[in-house]
């Protein structure tokens, strides 16, 4: 069974900070701002086995580069898959804009 390297970008690092400091601080929602973020960084983490269960997205630029997208409650986790390694470009919230979230980089 082969396993992947999983890398997570800085913007995606931003992202999982960002996510983390508005539940915490705008919701004051601090213990479901731990959860959350711990949700989102275990099934990141579990991409090291079959990354490929995810489509790739119809959308360009994101189909032509490879960018898959998995759903773990209302965020969106957009990586792509290179050879042996997962790569993380983006968590984001899901009911946001997302083509244009990922398209303002």
């Amino acid at each position: 069974m082969k396993h992947y390297r999983v890398e997570i970008t800085n913007q995606a690092l931003e992202d999982m900070e960002q996510l983390y400091n508005h539940i915490a601080y705008v919701l004051l929602a601090p213990e479901n701002a731990m959860g959350q973020y711990n949700r989102i960084a275990e099934k990141i983490l579990k991409l090291d086995m079959f990354p490929e269960r995810n489509r790739i997205m119809d959308s360009e630029p994101e189909h032509s580069m490879g960018i898959r997208r998995m759903l773990v409650d209302n965020y969106s986790v957009f990586y792509a898959v290179k050879e042996d390694r997962v790569i993380v470009t983006d968590v984001l919230y899901s009911a946001s804009d997302i083509e244009k979230r990922l398209s303002g980089k």
